[in-house]
């Protein structure tokens, strides 16, 4: 892995001060490591798997596509009075895995599944929970496990 690492965070901005937060505790453990980022937003958790695969798909297939050495999933999915969170948290995280598995893609999963806002919050603040770093160490720490087995992208 290139040092330092490109790393591309894909937000859902569906509770924006969440993913703001989220976002801040990434970016910060992001440029703490000298690493540099691009950050795109999508609607949902839903939308997160289909952004990175074409992110991974551009990588695959031309040269001048933007090179990551990593990607961040970031997102909250708040507990409804539905079976919408179901399907939400488990497909999202499904694709997720059929990219990290399917293509050799080094994630870090930061989609956090909550049953209330406060629990959201206490996740994703910077100075609590902090999932936005955690996020960004996983992905980049499967990053350094992608080179060291020298897996491509297929």
């Amino acid at each position: 892995m290139p040092d330092p690492a490109h790393v591309l965070i894909v937000e859902a901005r569906f509770y924006t001060d969440i993913a703001e937060e989220l976002a801040r505790g990434a970016i910060a453990e992001i440029e703490a490591r000298g690493g540099g980022y691009e950050r795109i937003a999508v609607p949902g958790a839903f939308e997160i798997p289909a952004a990175i695969g074409f992110a991974a798909r551009a990588m695959a297939e031309s040269e001048a596509a933007t090179r990551y050495d990593a990607f961040v999933a970031l997102g909250c999915v708040i507990r409804g009075e539905t079976t919408h969170y179901d399907y939400v948290c488990g497909e999202s995280a499904r694709g997720l895995m059929d990219l990290s598995l399917a293509h050799a893609v080094p994630l870090g999963y930061g989609i956090l599944t909550c049953e209330n806002r406060e629990q959201a919050m206490q996740r994703a603040r910077v100075d609590a929970g902090n999932k936005g770093a955690a996020a960004v160490d996983a992905a980049l720490r499967m990053a350094e496990l992608k080179a060291r087995f020298g897996a491509a992208a297929r």
